[in-house]
């Protein structure tokens, strides 16, 4: 079916599956629930019916600040189920940056989850002159305010005041005239330097890249998936939400991230949406837990492993081999089994966005026995552009184009995407539009790529971040830099280079294992930060560093490292919600260490 807009494929898909299916299940006071399609569509007509009587219209730009919950959900849907606008944004930012954004949309009203979200917003609302209310998905707070209202109460009041056939007459009327080309959805991108801009995604634009995705990885309709990462952000909101509620799949909505790997042993889900940066921390946990077994435990593992590499790289080349095939049956139940049972025990497919993939973290989940498909994509492009497929991949790639989606590389490598999955430009910001987009509709990505002998598009690195030494030689940190953290005691390494004589970097060490590193190399007890400036750790690591820069160019190695006592996190400003860095402040904030590497 074609659909002109996203309300149209909600109320299809709501009708399609009805009280047959469960739509999405949630925790509440420690208990899952469990809601249908049909019941997801009361509270969702409900809730827009009471956002028209609040004077809210079509075009109109509503926020959304929270963290993943059904609520979000349903408040999503019903923005758009009344031709208005979503602008969603991680719970994490500042109420300056909060004010910025939605002064820069002129919200007219805006969601927030509890009690803390509430006061950053109360906090700017009086110098957002289009700001006329706001709606709190927790109830425990004041709802006598003229301006402030609770979801729950909302959805109630319009349930028992306005029948259901009028409900549905009333927005059957509005939903038939919301255009393909109407903006559904103003995304801030998260910003790794300067202000963000504000991505204007059309219903044609979602719709487009969720029946590509599905055309090019496959029917997800059997599927049961944990949505852990943030909805405001555009690959969870297509490739978590959309695409898998389109198919029809069961989406089981975590808490949060933290709980992830709680929840997976409790909902056991079949596929999950992830960042390499998880995938990352995931492997190295099941590796430093293995370094704590007996001998024989441990050599059985590197064993399985090896055959289970063997076993990875003969499904890239579609081979097969019976010896294997037997060893790996034999690795499969004394280890992989096992492995997997402490993700879920279903899980069979990983679906991996937001930032290259290493093909060494790929490798060892096709290893243990669970289907990978590494995508490319970006929120400008809605946002997939090209995905390896699950039974056709190359490691070290984001596969081919969607098929829909046109892709080529211009001159110098950047990658150019042209489709209906491409934005219409920026909110309020022509300039950076004409910049993004050229005159023939090719979306210019930053990302520079080369493709390979099978076809596939592989990225080298961002070309904003491309470093040009003081000797004029390019230097691409991202490749270094996920090279580098292969080693279990690294949790980040930060390069610096551009327009340097030699490249440095700033370390932060897997804190988990660091006592443990401190009391192998017989260090007495000590803070944080007496054991990263010891002599021993410094000279562990650069032993370290040295082993995965080995197949580098001279003029690419490390030379000087300070090794940080404090982690990276999106809290403290260093990472981007999708676990980028922040160049920019990042430099800043350590300018004094970074300078001390170059006197």
């Amino acid at each position: 079916m074609i659909y002109n807009n996203i309300p149209e494929l909600f109320i299809d898909i709501c009708s399609k599956y009805s009280n047959s299916h469960t739509a999405f299940t949630y925790r509440s006071n420690g208990e899952y629930i469990r809601i249908s399609h049909r019941q997801l569509q009361d509270k969702v007509e409900c809730l827009a019916i009471s956002l028209l009587e609040l004077g809210l219209q079509k075009n109109d730009r509503i926020g959304i600040v929270a963290e993943n919950s059904l609520n979000w959900i349903l408040a999503c849907f019903a923005i758009n189920m009344i031709g208005a606008i979503d602008v969603p944004l991680f719970p994490i930012l500042t109420a300056f940056q909060e004010w910025e954004i939605f002064n820069d949309c002129q919200a007219k009203a805006v969601f927030v989850s509890n009690k803390y979200q509430l006061n950053k917003i109360d906090a700017i609302k009086d110098t957002l002159p289009n700001l006329k209310h706001i709606i709190c998905f927790s109830g425990n707070i004041n709802t006598e305010s003229t301006y402030l209202y609770n979801i729950n109460h909302l959805i109630e009041q319009t349930k028992n005041s306005i029948p259901k056939k009028q409900q549905t007459q009333i927005l059957d009327k509005i939903i038939s005239n919301i255009l393909p080309d109407d903006l559904l959805t103003i995304i801030y991108t998260s910003g790794t330097t300067g202000i963000p801009k504000g991505v204007m995604l059309t219903h044609n634009n979602l719709i487009a890249n969720m029946m590509s995705s599905i055309n090019s990885l496959g029917d997800f309709s059997k599927e049961s998936s944990l949505m852990f990462l943030p909805l405001c952000h555009a690959y969870e909101r297509t490739t978590g939400f959309y695409t898998l509620f389109y198919s029809g799949a069961l989406i089981n909505i975590a808490d949060s991230i933290d709980t992830m790997s709680a929840q997976l042993l409790e909902v056991n889900p079949t596929i999950i949406t992830a960042v390499p940066k998880l995938l990352e921390t995931i492997k190295k946990k099941i590796f430093i837990n293995i370094s704590k077994e007996s001998i024989l435990k441990r050599l059985i593992f590197g064993w399985a492993i090896r055959i289970g590499n063997v076993k990875a790289l003969k499904i890239q080349n579609s081979q097969n081999s019976l010896l294997n095939d037997i060893l790996y049956k034999i690795a499969n139940k004394l280890v992989f089994a096992k492995i997997r049972m402490k993700l879920g025990g279903k899980l069979t497919k990983v679906i991996s966005g937001g930032a290259p993939l290493s093909p060494k973290v790929e490798m060892f989940y096709r290893a243990v026995g669970l289907e990978v498909a590494q995508g490319y994509g970006l929120t400008e492009a809605s946002p997939v552009v090209t995905a390896n497929r699950f039974d056709d991949f190359e490691y070290g790639t984001i596969g081919k184009p969607l098929v829909n989606v046109e892709v080529r590389l211009a001159d110098d490598g950047e990658i150019l995407v042209k489709g209906p999955n491409v934005m219409k430009g920026y909110w309020n910001n022509i300039k950076a539009t004409n910049e993004a987009l050229d005159q023939n509709g090719w979306l210019h990505t930053g990302d520079i790529a080369i493709i390979t002998e099978k076809g596939n598009y592989k990225i080298t690195d961002r070309k904003k971040n491309i470093f040009v030494s003081s000797g004029g030689k390019n230097i691409a940190p991202q490749p270094i830099e996920n090279s580098i953290t292969l080693c279990k005691y690294i949790d980040h390494c930060f390069l610096i280079g551009d327009n340097r004589e030699y490249v440095t970097a700033l370390i932060v060490p897997n804190f988990e294992l660091l006592n443990t590193l401190a009391n192998n190399l017989q260090i007495k007890n000590g803070s944080t930060d007496e054991l990263v400036n010891n002599a021993k750790i410094i000279s562990f690591f650069k032993n370290e560093i040295e082993f995965y820069q080995t197949n580098l160019s001279k003029f690419e190695k490390i030379r000087k490292f300070k090794i940080l006592a404090k982690p990276f996190t999106t809290d403290t400003g260093e990472l981007t919600p999708k676990m980028s860095y922040r160049r920019d402040f990042i430099e800043d904030k350590y300018n004094d260490l970074i300078e001390s590497m170059y006197k």
